[in-house]
């Protein structure tokens, strides 16, 4: 795999956030608030973390990233695309006719491992992946990213507890504490804390980051790669539309898609926040 820089990793998800508004104001529809905030959770993951080979996307070895909450396709598709999966262009299509860039993952698409949308479902299916790699006496590691909302499922804490019971240490969860869901705030809708110690009795080991400190998110993984007893559960505190200004921490921007006007001051926002107000010169492709 390439290394990349810090500072070329930060680029990568600043321009994975500009592909993201610019997907969505095509498409007219789609979500916004979570894609922007777990970009640089992907670009952790695609540039650094797993062992993956888009010029071959069915490599038996790969390892498995299963996006269970389906919403935050468009971040998936430009990363995927970034990543070398499909051509940049084929990012205008999103939720088109015909498109396989459809509104939720679909395993058609190289790179999409399953076809996710309806929340809590994920879980299950990459504590399948991790089963089925211990029957295999294969190497790869599954990763399952959820939103933190999906934790007020029931099925997700089935998946759970089983993974723990019978320690899929393959097995590394990614949850998006970004703290909000379509009816509002999390904790107003169900409460979900206290989320690490839940995961912790049902004997899952707990990393907590900041979910838009790239080397944290890396450092992270590492960890969970060496773990061997137990899965590890990573929860990233990401905050909903990071660089946007007026779509951060806003549960109105959870599943609204900006008009013409709105994205020319979100690209206004991204293009401040990757030259450090100015500071830096952008070298934005």
């Amino acid at each position: 795999m390439k290394t990349y820089s810090l500072s070329a990793l930060n680029t990568i998800s600043a321009n994975i956030r500009e592909d993201i508004i610019s997907m969505l104001l095509a498409a007219g529809s789609g979500h916004s608030a979570g894609p922007l905030g777990m970009a640089d959770v992907f670009t952790a993951l695609y540039f650094c973390v797993l062992n993956h080979a888009p010029h071959k996307p069915r490599w038996d070895n790969r390892d498995r990233l299963v996006l269970s909450c389906g919403h935050l396709a468009p971040l998936l598709y430009a990363t995927l695309a970034r990543a070398g999966y499909f051509p940049k262009k084929e990012l205008k299509t999103l939720r088109k006719l015909g498109s396989l860039l459809q509104g939720h993952p679909h395993n058609t698409l190289p790179g999409v491992e399953t076809s996710t949308g309806p929340l809590g479902q994920g879980i299950s299916v990459a504590v399948g992946m991790s089963l089925g790699a211990a029957l295999l006496k294969r190497s790869y590691q599954v990763y399952c990213v959820m939103s933190d909302a999906e934790q007020q499922e029931g099925q997700t804490w089935e998946a759970v507890m089983f993974a723990g019971k019978n320690r899929c240490a393959n097995l590394t969860a990614i949850i998006d504490r970004n703290n909000i869901q379509i009816d509002g705030y999390v904790e107003n809708v169900m409460p979900l804390e206290p989320l690490r110690k839940k995961y912790e009795a049902f004997n899952w080991h707990v990393i907590e980051v900041d979910g838009h400190n790239i080397r944290q998110v890396i450092d992270a993984c590492n960890t969970a790669k060496a773990i061997s007893e137990k899965p590890v559960l990573i929860l990233c505190h990401t905050i909903p539309g990071k660089g946007v200004d007026f779509m951060e921490f806003s549960p109105a921007w959870h599943g609204k898609t900006p008009t013409a006007e709105e994205a020319r001051r979100a690209h206004r926002d991204l293009h401040r926040l990757r030259t450090l107000n100015g500071k830096i010169i952008s070298e934005h492709e």
